[in-house]
């Protein structure tokens, strides 16, 4: 599925939807197009390579759905694979699913593979307010990544919980459920720094402005962006302590109680072995 958003300056934003002439949206004076495409088909994956004419890599990286964040610059345009975090519960592994996106002067590619909710709060807001796509294709590049970052707070929330939920059961009848709880959130935990971390190194570099298609009024935002990717860092280093702290916790607990088995088991033998 495609969906196209189409800025023209003095006019509404306009939407499409399949296969349309983006080669005409482009050459516009002044235009923005944002070309969205959801779990595309074969046909409709070959605009990338006809229509657009993006590097063989780049779509190779887009088909194979490789979860590795990067960024690669290919002068007219630029190149980057992101990752979307979500959480839903101790129920449920951290879900972690692919964005790539290709900017150029004055258009926006993106592509994945999965729905989510950021793309329908993305696609009212550029329907509803045209300051999303009239700053330029930069800005509404930063916009995206920007919104899949802030998903982020909701994943922390949920993860936060269940922690807090772990640290009073292990203060309470802790047993085998607890401790495989501990460290099921403790390999989300780790595993959303490892995610995390190359998301640092790539938006530092937009933000300190590496590229050319980067205006300098754009880079600004994504420093803050960086600051947001720190603090979900070091939340999720606050967060392992703290689980290492809880499982420390219950195996103190269990040897407490195995310490006072044996001591009733030692006084029961005295008592009786005459």
């Amino acid at each position: 599925m495609i969906r196209s958003f189409v800025y023209m300056p003095g006019q509404r934003v306009q939407t499409f939807s399949g296969v349309q002439d983006f080669d005409h949206f482009a050459t516009e004076d002044g235009s923005v197009v944002w070309v969205d495409m959801v779990k595309p088909t074969d046909q409709e994956s070959y605009i990338l390579t006809h229509d657009f004419q993006f590097h063989p890599l780049a779509i190779e990286d887009v088909i194979a759905e490789r979860p590795r964040t990067k960024i690669d610059d290919y002068d007219r345009y630029l190149f980057m694979v992101f990752q979307i975090v979500d959480y839903v519960g101790r129920e449920e592994d951290l879900k972690v699913s692919e964005i790539d996106l290709f900017l150029s002067r004055n258009t926006l590619v993106t592509v994945h593979y999965d729905d989510h909710r950021i793309f329908d709060f993305l696609y009212d807001r550029a329907e509803r307010d045209e300051r999303l796509m009239s700053r330029g294709a930069d800005f509404l590049f930063h916009a995206v990544i920007d919104t899949v970052v802030d998903n982020y707070n909701s994943t922390l929330d949920i993860l936060e919980y269940d922690i807090d939920q772990v640290e009073d059961d292990v203060l309470g009848e802790p047993d085998r459920d607890t401790v495989s709880m501990i460290f099921t959130l403790r390999r989300d935990v780790v595993q959303l720094k490892r995610i995390v971390l190359p998301q640092l190194e790539v938006v530092k570099r937009l933000a300190r402005r590496d590229f050319r298609l980067i205006s300098k009024t754009a880079s600004r935002y994504f420093s803050d962006i960086y600051d947001h990717l720190n603090r979900v860092n070091d939340l999720a280093d606050s967060h392992k302590e703290i689980l290492n702290s809880s499982l420390e916790a219950y195996y103190s607990s269990v040897s407490t109680k195995t310490n006072e088995i044996i001591k009733f088991l030692t006084i029961f033998t005295v008592l009786f072995s005459p």
